[in-house]
């Protein structure tokens, strides 16, 4: 992904990122026209299976992906005020979309979208299921292969909530 001027950045959550690893498809990040996607160091820290954390650490060194941290005092006096009801990846992401007015890719729901909004506003945060949209309107994915990326997704319990991909479409 190349930064531009017109590129929106995507703050990555561990889920997601789990959710392309499964599927083999991580550079569907990079592909994403008019997008950059970053990670926060902590959710890094999330991805522990040795085969997964290499695929993320290739995706970070061929550029696909930027590692970002926390640095800002006010910022991580939110991440800590964040962290008593949030895991640090989620804690992490709603921080840094914040603090540079970045859009979110997380799964997560409950406590986690009530925070995202409350701290960002409606229509910044995106999940699994929307990258695969934004891929198909893009012409990078077919609907056929978001379908087949479903099915796949459901054999690692990740089941969405819809027949198909042209559903949404």
């Amino acid at each position: 992904m190349s930064g531009t001027a017109a590129s929106r950045t995507i703050v990555v959550d561990a889920n997601v990122l789990i959710n392309l690893l499964h599927l083999g498809r991580l550079a569907l990040l990079a592909s994403l026209p008019g997008y950059d996607c970053v990670v926060p160091e902590d959710v890094v820290a999330e991805i522990t299976d040795p085969i997964q954390r290499q695929e993320l650490e290739r995706a970070i060194a061929e550029g696909h992906l930027r590692v970002e941290t926390i640095t800002e005092p006010d910022d991580l006096v939110e991440y800590a005020e964040l962290r008593s009801t949030l895991g640090r990846g989620e804690a992490a992401c709603l921080v840094l979309a914040r603090r540079h007015k970045w859009l979110v890719a997380s799964d997560e729901k409950g406590r986690f979208q009530r925070e995202a909004t409350a701290r960002l506003g409606t229509g910044r945060t995106i999940n699994t299921a929307g990258l695969f949209v934004a891929a198909i309107r893009a012409g990078i994915v077919t609907i056929e292969d978001a379908d087949e990326a479903k099915a796949t997704l459901a054999q690692h319990r990740f089941a969405l909530p819809f027949t198909s991909f042209r559903d949404l479409l």
